[in-house]
């Protein structure tokens, strides 16, 4: 695994918010450190984020679903060969509602058509938050994507007239179409497209799990495998997909499990 960018342990404690839908910040070094190859961690069985301090220890930092009950979890690491469970507790936190009126029940009641290409862009999607590269990412605390105002915040519980839908997974942003949007780290490609409920989407892998996605774009100004450098233009704000006017959606996934982009930006409340 490459580790190019350490960090120091003040901004890596930063990030720490064990609540669903949060993150968890684990020393892992051990003993011996700097003696032994880089430690290792998985959660819920997928590899997560091992990022190195400026003093040379190493820290988890793991994604953690909003489903994940209010309990005891466990954090599998891996030090020169050998194996050890970290314990963490996740605390709670209560998320608020918010009902949306779309003009049509076209993006609630699928048809059999569109329920059966949402399927196979779904499947598209899965895969790409579930991609692990070995690069380090250039920063750890991210780049806000736009500026402008928050309009929708993290975890909202959705109804979609008056049907219950997934909380929302990701922040909005209160621009107007073709407002820039910058890649908050550095990062590669990993999927374009324009599908059914995103619109024109783009996934950006920032390393180790770090998987950036901005949906409902007017225009897109990259290509899959294309390298970013922190702060490049990768589209622009629009109002495709299942909307109810422009914004920029941004999601941030760790270890394949969409977390709070608000802790990463300063700007996480409790």
């Amino acid at each position: 695994m490459t580790h190019a960018t350490s960090f120091s342990a003040e901004q890596l404690k930063s990030l720490h918010q064990p609540v669903p839908g949060g993150v968890a910040v684990l020393d892992i070094t051990g003993t011996g450190q700097g003696q032994t190859p880089a430690p290792t961690a998985r959660y819920l069985n997928k590899p997560v984020l091992v990022a190195r301090t400026d003093t040379g220890r190493w820290f988890a930092i793991v994604g953690i679903p909003l489903s994940a009950p209010i309990e005891k979890q466990e954090l599998e690491v891996s030090r020169g060969g050998k194996k050890s469970i970290e314990i963490f507790l996740i605390r709670d936190k209560k998320y608020r509602e918010q009902r949306i009126t779309l003009k049509t029940n076209k993006h609630v009641d699928l048809s059999p058509e569109d329920l059966a290409r949402y399927e196979r862009e779904k499947k598209l999607q899965d895969d790409a938050y579930q991609q692990f590269s070995a690069q380090s990412p250039s920063n750890i605390l991210l780049d806000r994507p736009v500026k402008g105002p928050l309009s929708s915040p993290f975890g909202l519980k959705r109804f979609f007239n008056d049907q219950p839908r997934a909380p929302h997974s990701g922040l909005d942003f209160a621009v107007p179409t073709g407002t820039p949007v910058q890649s908050p780290a550095a990062g590669r490609v990993i999927l374009v497209g324009d599908y059914f409920f995103n619109g024109k989407t783009v996934f950006v892998d920032h390393g180790q799990g770090m998987i950036s996605m901005f949906c409902h774009l007017s225009t897109i100004d990259v290509k899959s495998g294309q390298q970013l450098a922190r702060g490049q233009i990768l589209g622009k704000v629009g109002a495709t997909g299942r909307v109810t006017g422009a914004h920029l959606h941004w999601n941030v996934s760790l270890n394949d499990a969409r977390v709070d982009p608000a802790i990463f930006i300063g700007m996480f409340t409790s």
